[in-house]
């Protein structure tokens, strides 16, 4: 898959998703428009893609897209009723704010897992209860990290009597869902199929039998004939068809477009939370192909040097080959008496 741009507002933004090999690698535009937005529900059109890939996609957001979450609990104190387990459970179960540009995963971190500022978020909590009790909450939670915090300061903890006390530390860390539910980022996150309703009004008889049967409030009553007002909220059931005795109503489906919704516990935007789970998709898709037989990149093959051209003999003048040798062993011994000559002994 291609780089992915980012959701902003109602824009639509365009993706290239690659096809299955079977259609010898063509590609297809894939369309996204933004129908919803708010702080952790996102609602958008998908149009251009298969069921598999969209189903793909949304048990990659639930199960191995990343957030932070306590996984580490130390009690120093506990005079609450409830058990220390139950505590880190409840502890272990708070959504925190996950900040994707902070953290690392403990398994990629420089120190291998040990725990340091860039793969843990500490908190602190150190309570008492005054006289009348007290309700523990995330409230009390202290942050090391000013932005990993928990997503509501109202979510209780423990319920105290007079005078007990609780002291814990806690320790967060980036994971995922497939190990643990609490590092779901997402609290729900669901598809449809785009539906398409027709109303033959050559056949309404006008009996309002498919308003009446419909609870989504898809029809209504315009001038003694059913009419369609609603038709994405839709829920394919067809129970509309069903109470139309004169089969006026026809409910159809389009198998590459469609509504997907998703809500966010509160640790990302929702957005961020889609955008992460397309860059998990892309991976995953990168390390298949690594893994197919023949599909390896082939290293380029050299070219082959081309054979040296033989030197061009040299044109050089004709001397007489005996006199060369003849000056030439005159040279030679010349120099061999003058290297054997010695001095006259001295008597």
């Amino acid at each position: 898959m291609t780089e992915h741009a980012v959701l902003e507002g109602a824009e639509v933004v365009e993706y290239n998703a690659v096809q299955s090999r079977a259609s010898k690698r063509s590609e297809q535009d894939m369309k996204i428009t933004v129908l919803e937005k708010s702080e952790d529900i996102l609602t958008m059109r998908v149009e251009g893609v298969r069921p598999g890939l969209i189903n793909a996609l949304r048990r990659i957001i639930i199960s191995e897209t990343p957030s932070m979450a306590i996984e580490e609990v130390v009690i120093l104190e506990n005079q609450s009723p409830l058990f220390d387990e139950i505590i880190a459970h409840r502890l272990g179960l708070v959504p925190l704010k996950t900040n994707y540009d902070t953290y690392v995963p403990s398994s990629e971190c420089t120190c291998e897992g040990a725990g340091c500022h860039l793969c843990q978020a500490g908190f602190t909590m150190e309570v008492e209860a005054p006289e009348d009790g007290y309700l523990a909450t995330t409230g009390d939670l202290k942050p090391q990290d000013p932005e990993t915090v928990p997503v509501s300061d109202k979510i209780p903890i423990a319920k105290m009597a007079k005078g007990q006390r609780i002291v814990v530390e806690a320790y967060a860390r980036l994971g995922i869902g497939l190990d643990h539910a609490k590092w779901q980022p997402v609290s729900t996150i669901a598809y449809k199929m785009i539906p398409h309703v027709e109303v033959d009004t050559k056949k309404c008889d006008g009996c309002k039998e498919c308003v009446n049967a419909c609870f989504r409030q898809v029809f209504e009553m315009q001038n003694d004939k059913a009419v369609v007002v609603d038709e994405m909220n839709c829920t394919l059931c067809n129970l509309c068809v069903e109470a139309c005795d004169v089969q006026a109503i026809k409910v159809t489906y389009d198998e590459n477009s469609f509504i997907v919704t998703i809500e966010s516990t509160g640790a990302a935007p929702p957005e961020q939370i889609f955008e992460k789970g397309l860059d998990v998709f892309r991976k995953k898709y990168e390390d298949l192909i690594k893994l197919l037989p023949g599909r390896a990149p082939k290293p380029v093959a050299k070219p082959k040097a081309k054979p040296k051209a033989k030197p061009k003999p040299k044109i050089t003048a004709k001397v007489p080959t005996k006199k060369t040798t003849t000056a030439t062993k005159k040279t030679k011994a010349k120099t061999k008496t003058t290297s054997k000559s010695k001095t006259p002994k001295t008597k």
